[in-house]
């Protein structure tokens, strides 16, 4: 009989971490953090790894420090923008540069996305020579981040698997005609991804336009998405539920001794 965890199409090492229950090669290596393990106070209690966020400094790094131990290679933290820049994850090792997506070939860095609400999706290719990962908050997601990370991996989309890891879920995340607008403007099949509850609200299925997204880049292995952060309090972080928290990291590498 699954587990909970494995029923939501995630595995859990710990209540700390969990990683990507999909069909990547050996090599390739996740990580996704939840709120809890870490050194932060309320209300950033635990392990938050933002640094943006109002947190004491010294809780941060402390926290980065335990996600670090246990990756094992420097994580190429960026300072998210809501855009649709793609960069090199071992540029983003020195210097926090504006950015929402990270791609990496080298296997000396982790590719990472930071979020609390905002739906983090982690790229591998099948051979396993690549990986990535994007922040898509709706901005993003309308603006091309998944489409501009594809394309930085340099490999056909049939060749590209995508996991869609926590963020907030189709009953939680209400929206405006905006965002709705943004969408159905570009992607008229965008509308069943939305639930018109009056007023000119909707409540929007991020996980559904992310895969529309990803389909029509030709991109048909896709993971995860099972998680709502507002509703799952006890796991994770919500700016949408909570205002003042904070963030969780979604990380992918290449392990060079596999």
């Amino acid at each position: 009989m699954k587990t909970l965890s494995e029923t939501l199409g995630i595995k859990a090492q710990s209540k700390t971490f969990l990683t990507a229950d999909w069909p990547a090669p050996a090599n390739v290596k996740t990580l996704i953090t939840t709120r809890n393990g870490g050194v932060s106070e309320a209300p950033f209690h635990s392990l938050n790894i933002g640094a943006h966020v109002g947190d004491n400094p010294e809780h941060v790094a402390r926290n980065r420090e335990i996600v670090q131990n246990q990756i094992g290679l420097p994580v190429a933290y960026l300072n998210q923008i809501h855009s649709d820049i793609v960069v090199n994850a071992t540029d983003a090792l020195a210097t926090l540069i504006d950015a929402d997506a990270s791609v990496d070939t080298t296997g000396k860095a982790a590719c990472a996305s930071m979020t609390a609400d905002c739906l983090p999706v982690l790229f591998c290719d099948k051979a396993g020579t690549v990986v990535a990962a994007a922040h898509a908050g709706w901005r993003g997601l309308a603006g091309g981040v998944l489409q501009n990370t594809v394309c930085a991996m340099q490999v056909a989309p049939l060749e590209i698997m995508a996991y869609l890891g926590p963020a907030i879920g189709p009953e939680a995340f209400e929206v405006g005609q905006d965002v709705f607008d943004a969408f159905t403007a570009q992607m008229p099949a965008a509308e069943s991804a939305f639930e018109s509850i009056g007023g000119g609200k909707y409540l929007a299925d991020m996980y559904a336009l992310a895969r529309m997204v990803l389909q029509r880049e030709g991109v048909s292995m896709i993971y995860g998405g099972e998680h709502c952060t507002v509703l799952e309090r006890d796991s994770f972080f919500s700016y949408r539920r909570d205002g003042q928290t904070g963030r969780m990291v979604s990380a992918i590498w290449l392990d060079n001794e596999v």
